[in-house]
């Protein structure tokens, strides 16, 4: 009896483990810790979640370098880059491509497909743990994409909490754009309790009060 009653504690710890797994990666709950070597400029680097706290984090997945898609993201989120740190943003990018090979790909030309030096990190997640921790990995040995990431973008507040995600397929390229209105609209939410975003919502335009009464100012506008 005492030993049934070992296996019943057993398996019922077991199932809380993998419900806490699966609810590990939600809206308002802390992003997984991260480490690991990354390029940036001309050199290496050593990376985590724990040296980037305090700061909001836009971290973004990508498949491979050498590719196709990628490429034309990366170059994106690089122009975009100076107007995500003035919103006193870090952005990281991370594949499970080495660090070499990284670095080799930021010292290939963008018309031969690479990306030119950049001035932001790419992460190499070779052990593809973060990957892994962050749900993006493609662990379906029937895939075309085994073994790699597809195209999730996380933002994450200086407390580590994860405010918004979303992950496209490989062949679905992100709006850089429509990232930093995110970053800017979590930021509005964090800075103004109580108060919403709207469809499209860009800073100087109203917002919305979250109660009946209050609300309807901003649909009387909106409606116009």
């Amino acid at each position: 009896k005492s030993m049934s009653g070992e296996r019943v504690c057993f398996v019922l710890l077991l199932a809380a483990a993998v419900v806490l797994s699966t609810e590990a990666l939600a809206i308002r709950k802390p992003a997984p810790d991260w480490s690991g070597p990354a390029v940036l400029g001309d050199g290496f680097v050593d990376l985590s979640s724990e040296k980037l706290k305090g700061k909001w984090v836009v971290i973004f997945f990508y498949p491979l370098d050498f590719t196709f898609v990628c490429p034309t993201e990366i170059v994106e989120f690089n122009k975009k880059y100076p107007e995500f740190k003035k919103l006193g943003a870090e952005v990281v990018g991370v594949s499970v491509d080495s660090k070499h090979t990284h670095l080799a790909w930021t010292r290939t030309p963008r018309e031969d497909g690479g990306v030119g030096k950049l001035d932001f990190p790419l992460l190499a997640d070779v052990s593809k743990k973060m990957s892994r921790d962050f749900e993006v990995l493609d662990e379906d040995p029937t895939s075309e994409h085994f073994g790699v990431t597809m195209r999730g973008t996380f933002i994450i507040d200086p407390q580590g909490i994860i405010r918004t995600f979303a992950i496209n397929d490989e062949p679905i390229g992100r709006s850089i754009d429509e990232v930093y209105r995110q970053l800017e609209a979590a930021q509005f939410a964090a800075s103004n309790q109580g108060k919403g975003c709207p469809a499209n919502w860009k800073p100087g335009e109203m917002s919305i009060t979250a109660n009946r009464a209050d609300s309807l100012e901003f649909f009387k506008s909106w409606i116009k």
